[in-house]
């Protein structure tokens, strides 16, 4: 008997002593002692430790140790504490059996290589949230590489945790894994795939949370709203959440509106269908009555001017219409367009403007106006677009002429009526 043992004798009052002495009763009021002393530490840790931590990081000038407390790197690694005492004090349990303690050993090292795990991926976390609080991050996520590490540090602590319930080096289940390959290129395909695909959108900046995307062969149309290791969420107009492997969108086109809001324009592209039998040229009471329209005073008198000198120096017979170019109430509606468009701020003045007759059909001559509005919000832009075809298309009959329009139900039965009323015959 060494002296420890004969000292703790010495101080353990005999009946204590007696009762441990007792192979039924010794091992387990040892058991209950030090699940209650676990108890108690556990408690202390979480309690007090955590607590006066928690109340320590709110008084700092950072904010980082704020996040590592919110994301329980610090509670998970605290369970470390207990587990430790408890390998230690299984050995001290007198009269437990060898295999008992063994065994309860191998768990509680498992449980730390858990915890560890654990609060490895909560430290991540921590790390793209805290990232994720730069100007940068917008531009340059790293949650999915994070996601990466994240796999590495499990596939290991498995092994680990594996290995130690087993009585087994680890060694001999990392040998393993390179049988193990070709299953594991089939089970992680997506996500090696999706690893790969991930590198070159942050590489060549594809995408980006905020960006609103288009991929109709997805059902996808709306803001991207997180970016990871394998798929990318995107939440569509109609409030709807959509998610598309991270891969497909090297697999699949997209349209990107980034470049549209970079740029400062939104654009407006619409055409007005003019009914070509009511173009024709204008009359001199019609230049008179248009000029004093002041978009097109300058235009008229500009244009004028150049038709007389054209006239004078190539006219043949002035009294054959086709040997004179005359002005026309749809050129003229053109330039009153152009003018009118010019002179509201809400036109984009350095983006591409162009008001253009696109090739006649069966439904009239369009009429399109190109033009970007210099405010990019939605519901803005909408109203800015509005307000320009509601003037337009109020002010074109002023110029002489119709919107193309094919006939509704109400015009086909107006004719019928005209056409029944001049067959009745004439009463006598």
């Amino acid at each position: 008997m060494d002296e420890t043992t004969h000292i703790a004798q010495q101080l353990t009052p005999q009946f204590a002593h007696a009762w441990f002495a007792d192979p039924v009763w010794g091992p387990l009021l040892g058991v209950m002692l030090l699940v209650l002393v676990v108890t108690l530490l556990h408690l202390l840790t979480q309690r007090l430790i955590l607590k006066t931590l928690n109340r320590l990081f709110a008084h700092t000038g950072t904010s980082w140790d704020d996040v590592l407390m919110d994301q329980g790197v610090f509670r998970r690694l605290a369970w470390l504490i207990p587990l430790l005492l408890i390998h230690t004090g299984v050995t001290l349990i007198p009269g437990l059996a060898d295999g008992w303690a063994d065994a309860v050993q191998r768990l509680a090292r498992a449980c730390a290589f858990l915890s560890v795990a654990l609060a490895l991926s909560a430290f991540l976390a921590s790390i793209n949230t805290i990232y994720g609080r730069y100007p940068i991050a917008r531009n340059r996520p790293i949650k999915g590489y994070l996601q990466v590490v994240a796999i590495v540090v499990w596939v290991f602590a498995v092994i680990l945790i594996v290995a130690t319930l087993m009585r087994q080096s680890p060694l001999y289940f990392l040998s393993g894994l390179g049988a193990m390959t070709a299953i594991l290129l089939l089970v992680f395909r997506d996500t090696l795939l999706s690893l790969v695909a991930g590198i070159q959108i942050t590489a060549n900046d594809l995408i980006r949370v905020g960006d609103w995307i288009e991929m109709k062969q997805f059902g996808v149309d709306g803001d991207v709203i997180d970016i990871s290791l394998n798929q990318v969420r995107v939440s569509n107009w109609d409030k709807t959440i959509a998610s598309v492997p991270t891969h497909k969108f090297l697999e699949h086109s997209f349209r990107n509106w980034r470049g549209m809001f970079d740029s400062g324009g939104r654009r407006i592209k619409r055409a007005i269908s003019i009914d070509m039998n009511t173009v024709h040229f204008l009359s001199a009471d019609e230049i008179s009555r248009l000029g004093r329209i002041g978009v097109l005073r300058e235009y008229l008198t500009k244009r004028q001017s150049e038709i007389e000198d054209w006239n004078r120096d190539h006219c043949g017979d002035a009294e054959v219409i086709t040997n004179q170019r005359r002005l026309t109430n749809l050129g003229s509606f053109r330039a009153y367009v152009v003018g009118w468009l010019k002179r509201n701020p809400q036109v984009h003045p350095n983006l591409t403007f162009i008001v253009r007759q696109l090739p006649p059909g069966p439904e009239g001559l369009p009429l399109e106006i190109y033009l970007f509005v210099s405010d990019t919000r939605w519901a803005v832009y909408e109203d800015v677009q509005s307000d320009i075809f509601d003037h337009l298309l109020a002010v074109l009959p002023e110029f002489g002429l119709r919107v193309y329009q094919r006939p509704a139900g109400s015009d086909v039965a107006g004719l019928q009526l005209a056409a029944a009323a001049r067959a009745e015959p004439t009463a006598e």
